[in-house]
């Protein structure tokens, strides 16, 4: 039985990466230092006899007691609340951490995937966005602790491939969403779910006419996958996401809809730094391994939504 490690494994994507492996047949080894993640989200993955979990920060040396066959590198801070809360820890997990799992592959035939994010391109001049466009970065802005450490992480991830010929591959997360996100992350989706949920008004930040695209969880694993278990991926970099866009002003009125809530929408200025517009280009990773997403917006809110009903005192 094969072997994959998860870091940042009981986060919001780490938790459902976990749990997709083990049930494609995988020994998955979780590792996670619970600054953002939560035992909660693995809790019912610990009866699996090949589950395991490993307390452990990447960004300290990492000595694993048996083989790896895939690394999925999760570790870190994602959303701009959680990873202004801890700049550091957020730029050292991006690129020591970074290195030290890189080093790991030295050892043997293991197969690395950058979890990077459409942070790289920040507040884009491009749009959609395709894997070769550079981005348009702020370096000492709010968000540079994630955005520039995750674009060093791909420089890293490359230079291993490049001089060490690593098998290592990179994918783009987009904008993501379902349930285990957490209340506090400051994201559109979950904010926007919470309050209408209790009926206080809903915050849109600008004049909501800036977009997002937003990729239910359960494509995004499938795409994930898709990357790390083909042969044809090594030195790749993938954009992950889904390309239907909506404006911050419209997904308040469907989230709104759905809860049958009686929020208002109450605007606020536009943070710095703020993109304007995310949008993926999936083409690249249509035409080689054929996926895309299917799931349809108001499929994955519904089924978010209901998550956060349920979990209202817990996420």
């Amino acid at each position: 039985m094969e072997t994959c490690l998860v870091t940042g494994g009981a986060g919001f994507i780490g938790s459902h990466l976990c749990e997709k492996l083990l049930g494609k047949g995988y020994h998955v080894l979780c590792m996670d230092n619970f600054i953002t993640g939560r035992k909660e989200n693995i809790q019912p993955l610990f009866s699996n006899p090949h589950f395991k979990f490993l307390h452990h920060d990447v960004i300290q040396s990492i000595e694993l007691k048996e083989e790896v066959h895939y690394i999925f590198h999760f570790a870190s801070p994602a959303s701009p609340v959680h990873y202004q809360w801890y700049p550091l820890e957020t730029a050292l997990v991006n690129s020591t951490g970074t290195k030290n799992l890189l080093d790991v592959t030295l050892g043997g035939p293991t197969k690395f995937l950058l979890a990077s994010t459409s942070e790289v391109y920040g507040d884009p001049l491009v749009h959609p966005q395709k894997e070769s466009y550079w981005g348009n970065v702020n370096t000492v802005g709010p968000r540079s602790c994630y955005d520039e450490s995750k674009r060093l992480a791909e420089t890293l991830t490359t230079i291993y491939h490049q001089e060490f010929g690593c098998d290592v591959a990179i994918v783009r997360i987009f904008n993501t969403y379902g349930p285990r996100m957490k209340k506090d992350d400051g994201r559109v989706v979950s904010n926007f779910i919470c309050q209408a949920i209790r009926n206080l008004p809903l915050t849109v930040y600008g004049d909501g006419k800036q977009t997002r695209s937003l990729c239910y969880v359960d494509d995004l694993i499938e795409g994930i996958t898709h990357v790390m278990f083909s042969k044809t991926t090594s030195g790749e970099v993938f954009n992950l996401g889904n390309p239907h866009e909506v404006t911050i002003g419209e997904l308040a009125i469907v989230i709104k809809g759905l809860t049958r809530s009686k929020s208002e929408i109450s605007y606020h200025p536009l943070p710095q730094d703020d993109p304007k517009q995310r949008n993926p280009d999936i083409q690249k990773i249509g035409d080689q391994l054929g996926w895309a997403p299917k799931i349809s917006l108001e499929k994955g809110l519904s089924q978010t939504i209901d998550w956060f009903q349920k979990n209202q005192g817990k996420s």
